[in-house]
């Protein structure tokens, strides 16, 4: 029961220390008063996966295991605000784009909420939110793939902030050693993907990081817009 406690616990600064991650980012973004070149669509994404979680750890769904909700409704207001700050300082088109994404995150949650109460019973609800709670977090945590690819194309870990590498892989760790005490796959198997890819990252991030101090005053900026 102590390892439960602890490894949730730690997983939960973990996890806060992810959520804050981004603030230097939407700091820049109110100083300037514009978005620039950021995309919107990570935190349209968190903010889902954050709503899903959040109502898998429900004792309505999964009794026992409320701090995994505690965590994810903590994270849901930070990417919340995130993207309210996000539409506020966007262009018109980038505006309407995330607007027309936010009422979609709400209405598809509305619909998995109201699906899993009405058409399953407890123990099939579970596995219905859980399986959603599976993909959602695999999808969230194949997000650095991407930058991944780009360290490697540019030799430079410019766009892979370390902290928000380290605190991504010991959240993912943290999780994975509670899902493991709990024998929840739910919690392991995805919190287990995204530790992996977490070693991936550190690795990339210290293999490369000397070249990146090196080259970082002569490469121009590699910042793709998708929202």
């Amino acid at each position: 029961m102590a390892g439960n406690q602890s490894n949730i616990t730690q997983g939960n600064l973990f996890a806060f220390v992810l959520f804050v991650s981004p603030i230097p980012t939407f700091r820049r973004i109110i100083r300037n008063r514009s978005t620039e070149q950021f995309s919107g669509l990570p935190y349209i994404y968190a903010l889902l996966n954050c709503l899903i979680c959040l109502w898998y750890g429900m004792p309505l769904v999964s009794p026992g295991i409320i701090l995994v909700a505690t965590v994810n409704s903590v994270g849901a207001i930070f990417q919340l605000i995130y993207v309210g700050i996000f539409i506020t300082y966007a262009e018109k088109a980038k505006k309407m784009k995330m607007s027309g994404l936010l009422m979609a995150v709400f209405g598809i949650y509305a619909i998995i909420v109201f699906v899993s109460m009405k058409l399953f019973d407890p123990h099939s609800r579970q596995l219905f939110v859980g399986y959603l709670s599976v993909a959602s977090l695999i999808s969230m945590f194949a997000s650095p793939l991407f930058i991944i690819n780009l360290v490697i194309r540019t030799r430079s870990v410019e766009y892979m902030p370390f902290y928000l590498s380290l605190s991504t892989f010991l959240m993912s760790l943290s999780f994975f050693a509670y899902g493991m005490l709990k024998h929840d796959p739910f919690i392991y198997v995805p919190n287990g993907i995204g530790t992996l890819l977490g070693v991936v990252q550190l690795a990339l991030f210290t293999y490369y990081s000397r070249t990146s101090r090196e080259d970082l005053g002569s490469r121009e900026p590699f910042i793709e817009s998708y929202a």
